[in-house]
């Protein structure tokens, strides 16, 4: 049976994978810089130690007041099985920034078109949450007594933050909202999005999982997942939708008349005889 030829495919022009290796460099270093950025800031509000723990307590009541959860009596049946509190600590310690970079790189390979929102939805929750963190200074749990929660970092290992009176690399007392809930959210909504089928929904079990860790090691109060939530669904319908489909869109290209043509079997009469006629829906050989 004759067939049509399969083109070859082409190398990529070198001009073209300098620009792409350009690109790459270039998103990489936009999204270091803003990462430092909010470092800076964090750690630029960081004196206000006496508000961040008054506020804490405030919290703390206001939990109680629309009966949410206890978050100590939710963290004491974790104390007493001290390789869960190992997992935990461990999960809030090393997943939370390796998860959201991997996403990105993911979905700038893959799927371009739906990593520029996404790298917009995690700078406007960044924005937002740094804008929170300078108007309510936060103290989490762990760092406020009236709560009697453990500070299971320190405690048990590994820690994230040492003394709070000595740690100059990280502000402890910028605990509203959550940006480990808020990243992990937006890292499951871009892939359920980019992804099809029910089983995309599990997606969700990796801020579901943040949630929990946060609260059980005592680094977050309930409402600071639920505000970072909040937060993520106001800039959602903020940013602008990204357009259908992750491939750049091209002209379409010029064919001449009676495109395309194919080559199938074509069955010959035998000698003597006049060709049969062609039943409907028989592709038969173009010139």
């Amino acid at each position: 049976m004759d067939t049509a030829e399969l083109p070859a495919a082409q190398p990529v022009p070198p001009a073209r994978r300098a620009a792409a290796l350009r690109r790459a460099i270039r998103e990489l270093a936009l999204v270091a810089a803003l990462f430092l950025i909010y470092k800076a800031a964090r750690v630029a509000g960081a004196d206000r130690g006496s508000t961040a723990v008054g506020n804490g307590e405030w919290i703390w009541r206001v939990e109680r007041l629309f009966h949410l959860p206890n978050e100590a009596a939710f963290q004491r049946p974790m104390l007493s099985h001290e390789l869960v509190v190992h997992l935990a600590n461990g999960y809030y310690a090393y997943v939370h920034f390796p998860a959201t970079a991997i996403c990105l790189i993911w979905l700038y390979l893959r799927h371009p078109v739906r990593y520029l929102w996404t790298r917009r939805m995690l700078a406007g929750l960044t924005a937002a949450a740094l804008a929170l963190h300078f108007l309510v200074p936060l103290a989490p749990p762990r760092l406020t007594a009236l709560t009697g929660m453990v500070d299971t970092g320190s405690r048990y290992g590994p820690a994230v933050y040492g003394p709070p009176d000595t740690d100059a690399l990280s502000n402890q007392y910028a605990a509203m909202p959550s940006l480990h809930v808020g990243w992990a959210l937006a890292v499951a909504v871009a892939l359920i999005a980019v992804n099809g089928g029910r089983l995309r929904w599990l997606w969700l079990a990796h801020p579901l999982a943040t949630l929990l860790v946060v609260v059980s090691t005592g680094n977050h109060y309930w409402l600071d997942g639920i505000v970072a939530a909040v937060l993520l669904a106001v800039v959602c319908l903020v940013l602008p939708r990204p357009r259908t489909g992750d491939q750049p869109t091209h002209p379409p290209t010029q064919r001449p008349p009676g495109w395309p043509r194919q080559r199938v079997r074509v069955q010959q009469a035998p000698p003597g005889h006049p060709p049969g006629r062609a039943a409907a829906g028989d592709v038969v050989r173009t010139p």
